[in-house]
């Protein structure tokens, strides 16, 4: 740049911004056009072998497959997910950090914690949900409640003595114990574990007595006898278990707990890059294999534009706020 021309700048600050807002969108141009050039990594909040886990390796087995990069799955567990989503949200907005987020992540936490280390909302881009799963309520094969009425009636007739275990304090496994027991008047004690993982051979054994959880990670140990379903937490019976009644048709009126899934990136990722995001993985999940797949496991493939999936989250934070104080729910 000669004096001239620099001078000139000087005494137009208007052009001066308008070069640099093209330099600056000719280099997110040509960063968009080349994403992804490396690994995308897709931040699981539980431990290995739940529902998210499950979750995010199909979603990033096809993203890998499409985008033509690998995918990895990064599990960072602990406070209920927090920990995990707060990685990704204070991670570069570049699109190479994803996070599966939840219904406990996006939904419950916000009430359930008095301080969280991230705003659901303005820390992060919403991409895309990806499958709505309903919880199952499950027990050993020879716990001798075989119905929902049964358990009720044990639970009443043994205040506090009926055990339930979650996958931690505060996610919708829990929760949907916590709405069982509000919505029936009963008393039962909570057992968390750190992951579905570590809680499921206790209620197998019947070590813990009942469990409440997502569908994807208990339906293979009931097809394979390991455990019985009672029933299942959403309005409609499960394609996956067809012959389950939902908690509500067997008497329990206006019971809704289900959970669901989808992929976040940090608030300020490029549009271009969210929707680039968006629309290969509501692509994949469209596909009869994919939807196929999801369903055996009890798993209803979703698929959203990002605002369908910001205006869900916004709508589950108001829903579970109910659900957490009337409750009573909280974790320190």
């Amino acid at each position: 740049m000669n004096m001239i021309t620099a001078r000139l700048l000087s005494l137009l600050p208007s052009a001066r911004h308008t070069l640099v807002v093209a330099a600056c969108t000719a280099l997110t141009t040509q960063a968009m056009a080349q994403f992804p050039n490396k690994p995308i990594k897709i931040v699981v909040p539980f431990t290995a072998g739940g529902t998210t886990d499950i979750l995010a390796r199909a979603v990033g087995g096809e993203l890998q497959k499409a985008l033509g990069q690998p995918v990895v799955i990064e599990n960072r567990a602990g406070a209920g997910g927090n920990i995990g989503a707060d990685v990704v949200a204070k991670s570069p907005a570049d699109g190479y950090t994803l996070l599966m987020g939840t219904v406990g992540t996006h939904g419950i936490n916000v009430t359930l914690y008095p301080k969280m280390p991230y705003d659901a909302v303005k820390d992060f881009s919403p991409v895309s949900l990806v499958a709505g799963v309903p919880n199952v309520l499950v027990a050993a094969p020879n716990f001798a409640p075989n119905t929902v009425k049964e358990v009720i009636d044990l639970a009443r007739k043994e205040a506090g003595k009926l055990t339930f275990a979650s996958s931690g304090s505060g996610t919708s496994i829990h929760l949907s114990a916590e709405l069982f027991k509000m919505l029936t008047k009963t008393d039962m004690t909570h057992v968390p574990y750190k992951g579905s993982a570590a809680a499921l051979p206790d209620v197998m054994s019947g070590q813990v007595n009942i469990m409440f959880d997502n569908a994807p990670t208990v339906v293979p140990h009931i097809r394979g006898g390991k455990l019985k379903a009672i029933a299942v937490t959403s309005t409609k019976r499960s394609p996956a278990l067809p012959n389950v009644p939902t908690v509500a048709e067997a008497g329990v009126e206006g019971f809704d707990a289900s959970s669901w899934f989808g992929v976040l990136a940090p608030a300020g990722t490029p549009k271009d890059i969210v929707d680039k995001l968006s629309q290969t993985i509501a692509k994949a999940l469209q596909t009869p294999e994919m939807r196929e797949r999801l369903s055996s496991q009890g798993a209803d493939a979703v698929g959203s534009t990002p605002e369908q999936f910001a205006a869900h989250i916004k709508s589950e934070i108001d829903k579970w706020a109910r659900v957490v104080r009337a409750s009573g729910a909280k974790v320190d």
